[in-house]
């Protein structure tokens, strides 16, 4: 009878109930995960706190968590989190962020994400105020400990931002501020190996090359479309040196690299690319195109006044290359040519 009751439950309305209970499941998991996350966090600042008091107060060295660690172990076998070295960095991350009034506000916010988090945050960052940097970043895109660690290494924190663009007079105020977040200066290309007097086409080839790298220095959001994509303006044909599309502006980006000191001329050529792109390939439901011209180096004030003079929205940046091998690195190593000579005269050799 019971297997007939079931048969009369619209399938429709049932799977939708289904998929609506299925929900409020994961959504409690993910509420008590993240009170169990912010107890525990409360726990280890507290823990922090009373370390470093009694050692200050007290005068208690390292013996004292030693012994601490070994108490709290025997008490509670079954919870991790207690030994020597976690009670140092519990230590740590009070005398971390207590220092810092704004951090000592935002507790709750701290509390928020994974200790494993912290603990790299605390070693790799030099101010509270850069770690709740990273902090906000993980919340808003949620980072994986892994994914956070690689952002560190690209010091998002002292680049992001800091391009100078024209983005505030030539766009609305809500995209305006995220594109100016978006664009970095400099760029860290340390990930290549370039020779010594590089043109452009070799840093576009080393580039699309390491792509990943590239899109991972880039920041997030930024999806690659292509390389020397080709437009046409009237009867010429041009190249974009790479185009790319940002998820969260929802927006094409032309980038124009130059391995040369900026020169204002370049904002002409690169504002031409982005009209062309919103006259070419921008649909209805994307926004303005962003033009970044990246240059080896740059004056600001000549940056600044060049970019008075577009009408199209561009940021201009540098790059960093920390390592250049010589002109004659390629030439000093022997061609595919030379080694199979190499090879068959040993064979002569062997066979004589």
């Amino acid at each position: 009878m019971a297997h007939n009751n079931l048969r009369i439950v619209d399938d429709n309305m049932y799977q939708k109930l289904l998929g609506e209970l299925k929900e409020r499941v994961r959504s409690s998991q993910l509420k008590a995960a993240v009170k169990v996350n912010y107890e525990l966090l409360d726990l280890y600042w507290n823990f922090g706190k009373e370390i470093a008091l009694r050692q200050e107060q007290c005068a208690w060295g390292d013996a004292f968590i030693k012994s601490l660690s070994k108490d709290l172990c025997k008490e509670f076998p079954k919870l991790q989190g207690f030994s020597e070295t976690n009670l140092k960095y519990m230590k740590r991350f009070y005398l971390f962020y207590q220092k810092s009034q704004q951090a000592v506000d935002q507790l709750e916010y701290i509390f928020s994400i994974p200790w494993g988090h912290h603990i790299l945050l605390m070693t790799k960052c030099k101010s509270p105020e850069e770690a709740l940097f990273y902090i906000e970043k993980t919340i808003k895109n949620g980072w994986s400990r892994a994914v956070l660690l690689n952002y560190l290494d690209t010091t998002l924190y002292t680049t992001q931002g800091k391009a100078i663009t024209n983005f505030t007079t030539l766009l609305p105020d809500s995209q305006s501020d995220l594109a100016k977040e978006t664009l970095k200066d400099p760029y860290n290309f340390d990930f290549l190996t370039l020779t010594e007097g590089y043109r452009e086409k070799e840093l576009e080839d080393a580039l699309t090359t390491n792509i990943t790298q590239f899109l991972l220095e880039l920041g997030q959001g930024f999806a690659f479309v292509g390389r020397q994509v080709p437009i046409m303006v009237g009867s010429k044909e041009m190249f974009i040196d790479l185009l790319f599309y940002h998820l969260e502006l929802r927006c094409y980006v032309v980038v124009e690299l130059k391995a040369t000191e900026f020169e204002p001329g370049y904002i002409g050529q690169l504002g031409v690319y982005v009209a062309a792109m919103n006259h070419q390939r921008k649909k209805e439901a994307d926004n303005e195109t962003l033009g970044l011209l990246i240059c080896k180096t740059k004056d600001n004030v000549v940056a600044e006044y060049a970019l008075e003079s577009s009408s199209q929205p561009i940021g201009i940046s540098e790059y960093h290359l920390s390592q250049l091998l010589p002109k004659d690195y390629r030439s000093s190593l022997p061609s595919i040519k030379e080694i199979e000579q190499g090879v068959m005269a040993i064979g002569k050799e062997v066979f004589l």
